[in-house]
């Protein structure tokens, strides 16, 4: 039986607390797509860290983590992030698996993602310039290395290769910087990586499975990044909704069970793109100072607006989410009034569905108000104790999206989550 987290709006859902805090109840926890654009924060006694390619479920005792086939995989950063594990008593190479056909990030893919982003100018999609896109065109362009290859003699012979493909790309772009320092680290990255647990990981995953061990697949990124059902041309390069699941680890769509949607009770975004509830204003300051809204990979500054139930009923929709979990709920406390989007308005239409380009759109969100409850909510333990206009909004959602909101998070600590049903 697999369980599913993934995030619905632009990432940054606070993902990370969420797979951490149900790890205990599965015995296995994937990342079945991403890169290291992707950072899942967690606090483990107190101590906040930031973790980019290694699953969520790493702090637990026991617990096993898959790396999938669906990641690209950044060796200079998976040995970082796991001297950052390890720094913290934990023991990665007894429960850290890697599956041998996750694809490689090369040096010259990082290079190649700075080129292209500069080149746009003020059309920037806003990359982590973490090489993300390009490894994710050599894989469907059949060019990709991938981890199991750094075990063949002749990887040496293949790098060489597609790094002289890349050199001609960068060419182009007029590239002309020194990754010499990049491609050190790299091979000493390769190494490391040797040292790990390499498996077959969609058969390692399905014998889990038949034994009849609990996964719980973690995603990256939103459901409004997906490179088929996001607000292209400004996503990432995976599919991050559910259905990502079944090709990044090679698991059968009729062994998912649960699907775990995460939304803020706000919304956020970090890089270009639309975002029709966006607030540039004292309001929109307010949620990114009370919510700490800068990005945990790159650092940058979050875009913040009102919650977009279009948006979500949409990631809802294409996700098949069975339970919902709200984070950040706490960031609203200050607020005097709260603004929910049920709708858009284009054209002087109002649409209640996701437009199939939003780039460029004049779209203006139709919103209800709601009265704020103006009280701490960070110490409250359950749903009753709620201020009752803090249950009103959540009620609302519940309605409206016709799905449970089962979890509510009201703080970043661990026991900051509140069982709503």
């Amino acid at each position: 039986m697999v369980d599913v987290i993934l995030g619905l709006q632009f990432g940054d859902e606070g993902k990370g607390k969420i797979v951490d805090y149900f790890a205990k109840n599965y015995e296995v926890i994937a990342r079945f797509q991403g890169g290291p654009n992707a950072g899942h924060t967690l606090y483990v006694d107190g101590k906040k860290i930031v973790l980019h390619q290694i699953p969520s479920g790493i702090f637990h005792l026991n617990k096993i983590n898959l790396i999938g086939n669906g990641v690209v995989l950044d060796p200079m950063i998976l040995k970082k992030e796991c001297e950052s594990v390890a720094a913290m008593g934990i023991d990665y190479r007894k429960n850290l698996f890697i599956s041998q056909r996750a694809h490689l990030i090369l040096p010259t893919h990082r290079a190649i993602d700075k080129a292209s982003e500069a080149s746009k100018g003020n059309d920037k999609i806003g990359s982590t310039l973490k090489g993300i896109s390009p490894a994710y065109m050599d894989k469907t362009g059949r060019n990709g290395l991938r981890v199991g290859d750094i075990l063949d003699k002749s990887f040496t012979t293949q790098y060489i290769r597609l790094r002289l493909k890349h050199q001609k790309l960068l060419e182009n772009f007029s590239f002309n910087e020194d990754i010499s320092a990049w491609e050190e680290e790299f091979f000493e990255g390769l190494e490391f990586l040797k040292s790990l647990q390499i498996v077959n990981g969609e058969y390692f995953i399905n014998d889990k499975i038949q034994q009849g061990k609990k996964v719980l697949a973690e995603g990256a990124q939103g459901s409004m990044l997906d490179v088929d059902f996001g607000t292209f041309p400004f996503v990432t390069s995976s599919n991050t909704i559910s259905a990502g699941v079944c090709s990044g680890l090679g698991i059968a769509p009729q062994k998912i069970k649960e699907i775990l949607g995460v939304t803020k009770a706000y919304c956020t975004r970090v890089g270009s793109g639309p975002f029709p509830t966006e607030l540039n204003d004292e309001t929109g300051e307010l949620l990114r100072k009370t919510g700490n809204e800068f990005g945990s990979t790159t650092g940058r500054p979050r875009r913040c607006g009102w919650i977009d139930l279009v948006a979500l009923k949409f990631a809802c929709m294409i996700n098949g989410v069975t339970q919902l979990i709200m984070t950040k709920a706490d960031v609203l406390d200050a607020l005097d009034t709260l603004q929910v989007c049920n709708s858009y308005k284009i054209d002087n239409k109002e649409i209640n569905e996701i437009p199939f380009q939003m780039s460029g759109m004049d779209i203006t969100p139709v919103y209800q108000t709601f009265e704020g409850w103006n009280k701490d909510t960070t110490s409250v333990k359950s749903f009753e104790k709620l201020p009752s206009k803090m249950r009103l909004y959540i009620n609302y959602l519940n309605e409206t999206l016709k799905i449970p909101v089962k979890f509510i998070s009201n703080g970043p600590g661990s026991d900051q989550l509140i069982v709503a049903s």
